[in-house]
């Protein structure tokens, strides 16, 4: 009965599981038949090991090892020149004895490439580098270029938006100190605000010089008129404020421009 047992178990055990004893933990039991299979495969692993034809390259290069690692010998014409002529085994060459001890190592070439081509795939190799490196710094400096090319336009943007505000502001307050003084026509067209385009129906010579006065930059126009509201009105636009007299405005107005007033 116990051999019957034993063959069941056999035949339930698979491949896998017995390739997974090497991650038993120790204490766990484990069916002799089970340990016998599987060190009998591990002996065959062995003996295929053994058995296994050398490749020539391997074969190549253990000979090769085994003839570098070894002294030369007297047998050797080479040697024992050297040691007719005073040479002993571990010195150092040359007569004051500066030379090297060590035969100088070589390198044995396995590839199939032709000579240079190391050296000429390194070379490739930082030239690649270079570039790459030199690709990334380009497009960083374009990144921020772009960066300061878009704020120099916004910036461009919202200085040109707070000129157009600031000319409105002087249009209207020039148009109601021109009224407080009984000026019925400004002195020149655009110095008040424009009225609606359909009161006008008829091109007069207002319309004229305003075309020639369009050609005047919003920076322009404000400099002129703030000029004029300040000789004739003693009007600041940034104070707010219409002075007594041009003394009066001198000591009390920080300027005449808006950056005098930040």
């Amino acid at each position: 009965m116990s051999n019957a047992g034993e063959e069941e178990e056999d035949d339930y055990m698979s491949d896998n599981f017995i390739n997974s004893l090497k991650d038993v933990r120790p204490g766990i039991p484990v069916p002799r038949s089970v340990k016998a299979s599987y060190q009998k495969e591990e002996r065959q692993k062995e003996i295929n090991i053994k058995n296994r034809q050398k490749s020539f390259k391997e074969v190549e290069k253990e000979r090769r090892d085994t003839v570098l690692n070894e002294a030369l010998g007297n047998e050797n014409k080479g040697f024992a020149l050297l040691q007719k002529m005073g040479y002993k085994k571990g010195q150092a060459l040359g007569k004051q004895g500066h030379g090297i001890v060590e035969p100088i190592q070589i390198n044995i070439k396995t590839g199939r490439s032709g000579i240079g081509h190391e050296e000429m795939t390194k070379r490739k190799a930082e030239e690649n580098l270079e570039n790459y490196r030199r690709k990334a710094f380009m497009k960083t400096q374009a990144e921020e270029q772009a960066a300061d090319d878009f704020r120099s336009r916004l910036r461009s943007k919202k200085e040109e938006q707070k000129l157009e505000g600031d000319l409105r502001k002087s249009q209207k307050a020039c148009l109601h100190l021109d009224e407080q003084k009984g000026i019925s026509c400004p002195r020149e067209p655009w110095y008040w605000p424009a009225t609606d385009p359909q009161e006008d129906d008829v091109e007069t010579d207002e319309d004229e010089d305003e075309v020639k006065y369009d050609e005047l930059s919003t920076f322009d126009k404000l400099h002129i008129l703030t000029s004029y509201l300040r000789d004739k009105h003693f009007y600041c636009i940034w104070c707010g404020t219409s002075y007594h007299d041009e003394d009066d405005m001198i000591s009390s107005c920080p300027g005449n421009t808006s950056e005098d007033h930040d």
